[in-house]
């Protein structure tokens, strides 16, 4: 009784301090405590998913359709022109691993949003220009018939710089703004906690509704060769998404940087390497930090110790040699030996890695969408009567589906498992759902190939292009699908599962995965057309696709996918779910023990 009275006299005494300060340790832009009112929750949401659309909007802008632009502009293969794309679109995501760096470690994500989104300006203002002035010459060139003038090597060098310049500012800028935008929401305060969940649904949401943008006009000024309209409004979009975001300063919550992660990291693999001989006891008693409660590096949470990896315990053990170290010097010394948290850490990063590599083969069914199923589109019936469709506008229809289906899961879907005695209360997993997400993608790269098999048939009977684009719809709708439940999972599991101090890192994994699948892609490619093109025969992806086999390339991918989901199924099964714990949680469970 008197541990409930105490429990009762502690929320009463707490209920009007977290009504006025959050609980999970955010600080306003000027480093006090951050008042619930006045910073923070969906005002600031609001403002960071604008910012992601315009954003969003001006990367594809540029994005969705430069696979025609290589092919017309500067003139290279289909093949050429679909590794290209991939390279780009992979190191994009690739430079996420920088931005999450310098977020984590030295500048905070509200200074690193800042910074690459200044990059992603001048980037685009530099491809703007460029290309008004050198490469789109003749004014008209670039449009289905009409062919450019020869580039000189400087010209193509200054089109690399630009994109490339794109590609760190956005890279860098993209799994920052979404952990920011989730740190605006109190996770220890029961009003913002499933707001937090939602945001990342919503942030998705306002991404594929800016591409909606470009994927419909601008997409349609630059298949009719007006290339340097559709980049200049890009990059008007992209300014005013970094002067927004500088508008919403004040309102921010931030949290303290809590040091390199990476050296972190380090320590406890070298620490734990130079004690691979030493006996870790079974019940952990002795190791450095096990009962230091003030010894926690995640500031007001707690990480429920995660099973496995026993092996890295020894990085928390004392020897003999680290005592005298202490006494002469008065700190261990951080390479031999580290508290048990930062341990817990490195195993909590690494129970991922498994789940992460399993992402990778989505990412190469995903990065079609923009080179494969926009050539294959090209190769398609395009006009309505006098009204041509550009091809790069059918990915319209993935953010339309995408759009949909997060109303329907969160409207329908969830709402109806929750109800199911065996999901009660808490509904799909983030892993479940990634796990049909690949299921969908292994069905869009089915329906691809069929569409590309009937393609070919009207092909050889002579009907170039009877076949409508419209046909494509079904791909892309199951792509859309399949996105709101990988991508959408993804972000809130590696958020989840991340320690405090290694928020962006989980995004990062997220993006990295992309990044690795267009490189994936490219790798696939590239063998397919080295294996297919023997005894000078035209290969799969020829720059003719009537004299090529695009649709076993996608029956290929369908596969792939098929076997990664049986991985994946199995890293699932072996993956268990780390729990953080606020503080006035434990209190209350401690309790409830007492109880």
């Amino acid at each position: 009784m008197d541990c409930l009275q105490n429990m009762k006299f502690f929320e009463e005494e707490e209920e009007e301090e977290e009504e006025a300060y959050t609980v999970d340790g955010s600080v306003d832009w000027r480093g006090r405590s951050a008042v619930r009112a006045k910073s923070g929750t969906w005002i600031a949401g609001i403002i960071i998913l604008l910012n992601q659309g315009l954003a969003t909007l001006a990367l594809f802008g540029i994005g969705v359709n430069l696979v025609l632009f290589l092919t017309r502009v500067l003139d290279q293969t289909n093949a050429d022109a679909a590794n290209n794309v991939s390279t780009w679109t992979g190191t994009v995501y690739l430079f996420s691993l920088a931005g999450a760096f310098l977020s984590d470690s030295y500048w905070g994500r509200y200074k690193t949003c800042a910074v690459f989104q200044v990059i992603f300006v001048m980037g685009l203002g530099s491809l703007s220009l460029s290309s008004y002035l050198f490469l789109i010459r003749p004014k008209d060139c670039g449009k289905e018939s009409i062919q450019c003038w020869e580039h000189s090597r400087l010209e193509i060098a200054m089109f690399y710089i630009s994109i490339y310049l794109i590609a760190l500012g956005y890279g860098g800028y993209q799994p920052n703004i979404a952990t920011f935008g989730a740190d605006q929401f109190d996770g220890g305060y029961s009003k913002e906690r499933n707001s937090k969940v939602a945001f990342f649904s919503y942030f998705y949401l306002a991404l594929n509704l800016g591409s909606l943008i470009s994927n419909t006009f601008l997409v349609y000024f630059e298949d009719g060769g007006l290339w340097a309209v559709g980049f200049w409004v890009s990059t008007g979009a992209a300014f005013a998404a970094l002067v927004l975001f500088m508008v919403g300063t004040p309102r921010y919550r931030h949290f303290k940087l809590r040091g390199n992660p990476f050296s972190r990291l380090c320590q406890v693999l070298v620490a734990a390497s130079l004690k691979w001989r030493a006996k870790v006891p079974p019940n952990g008693e002795g190791l450095y930090g096990m009962d230091d409660k003030d010894s926690n590096h995640n500031g007001n949470k707690k990480i429920l110790r995660p099973h496995g990896f026993k092996c890295l315990d020894r990085a928390a053990l004392i020897s003999t040699r680290d005592l005298e170290d202490k006494i002469s010097g008065g700190l261990y010394n951080p390479w031999r030996v580290c508290p048990i948290i930062q341990v817990d850490e490195v195993k909590c990063v690494l129970r991922l890695i498994p789940i992460w590599l399993c992402t990778i083969m989505y990412s190469v069914v995903f990065t079609q969408m923009a080179s494969l199923f926009v050539e294959q589109g090209a190769a398609m019936k395009t006009t309505i009567s006098d009204f041509r469709i550009p091809p790069a506008s059918m990915s319209s229809f993935d953010i339309l589906s995408v759009a949909f289906v997060i109303f329907l899961y969160r409207r329908v879907i969830n709402p109806l498992v929750q109800n199911l005695k065996q999901f009660r209360s808490k509904g799909l997993t983030e892993l479940q759902r990634m796990g049909i997400g690949l299921i969908i993608a292994a069905m869009a790269m089915v329906s691809a190939g069929m569409v590309e098999f009937y393609r070919l048939k009207y092909a050889e009977q002579g009907f170039q292009s009877s076949l409508s684009i419209f046909w494509q719809v079904p791909q892309y709708v199951l792509i859309g699908a399949s996105e709101v439940f990988m991508y959408v999972g993804q972000l809130e599991f590696f958020n989840a599962q991340t320690p405090d101090g290694l928020k962006s890192f989980g995004s990062a994994l997220c993006m990295t995965s992309m990044s690795l699948g267009n490189y994936a892609s490219n790798l696939i490619v590239s063998i397919v057309m080295s294996l297919s093109s023997k005894n000078h025969k035209p290969g799969w992806i020829p720059g003719n696709l009537n004299k090529g086999h695009l649709d076993r390339f996608y029956f290929l991918l369908a596969a792939l996918t098929t076997l990664d989901l049986v991985v994946y199924i199995a890293c699932a099964k072996w993956h268990s779910y780390i729990h953080l714990q606020a503080k006035r949680e434990e209190k209350d469970a401690s309790c409830s023990f007492q109880v």
